[in-house]
C-alpha cells in the first residue's frame, strides 16, 4: 500500500527557507505525478506544484513561482520542495500527494487528480 510521509516543515521568518521532504513507499512511482499541496486555516486547499516521475516535468503554481522548486531523488524514493523568500501568505499545512501510474507527462495542480496523501507538515512564514 502506498505511504507518503513527509517532514521538513517548521518555523521561519519572511525571506527564509525551508525544505520539505516526502517519502514514498509501496509502489515503483515509475510514471507517476507526485505534487505538493497546501491547505491555510479557513481556505481550500490549492496546488502548489507537482513533478512527473518519468522524465521530470514540472508545474507550479502561479504564486510561488520563481521561489519554489521541486525535484525527486528516484533511488531514494523520495519528492523534494525547497521553499525560498518564504511569505507569511505561505503559511499552511503542506501536504504531499501522488497519483496512480499515468500515461502522458504533464501533471496538474487538481487535488481530484491524485490518490495518496501524506499527513502534511506544517510552514509557518512569520513577518
Amino acid at each position: 500500500q502506498v505511504q507518503l510521509v513527509e517532514s521538513g516543515g517548521g518555523s521561519v521568518q519572511a525571506g527564509g527557507s525551508l525544505r520539505l521532504s516526502c517519502l514514498a513507499s509501496g509502489d515503483s512511482f515509475d510514471n507517476n505525478c507526485m505534487g505538493w499541496f497546501r491547505q491555510a486555516p479557513g481556505k481550500e486547499r490549492e496546488g502548489v506544484a507537482a513533478i512527473y516521475t518519468d522524465g521530470g516535468n514540472t508545474r507550479y503554481f502561479d504564486p510561488v513561482r520563481g521561489r519554489f522548486t521541486i525535484s525527486q531523488d528516484n533511488a531514494k524514493n523520495t519528492v523534494y520542495l525547497q521553499l525560498n523568500s518564504l511569505k507569511p501568505e505561505d503559511t499552511a499545512m503542506y501536504y504531499c500527494a501522488a497519483s496512480t501510474p499515468q500515461i502522458g507527462s504533464w501533471c496538474d495542480l487538481d487535488d481530484f487528480e491524485y490518490n495518496y496523501w501524506g499527513q502534511g507538515t506544517q510552514v509557518t512564514v512569520s513577518s
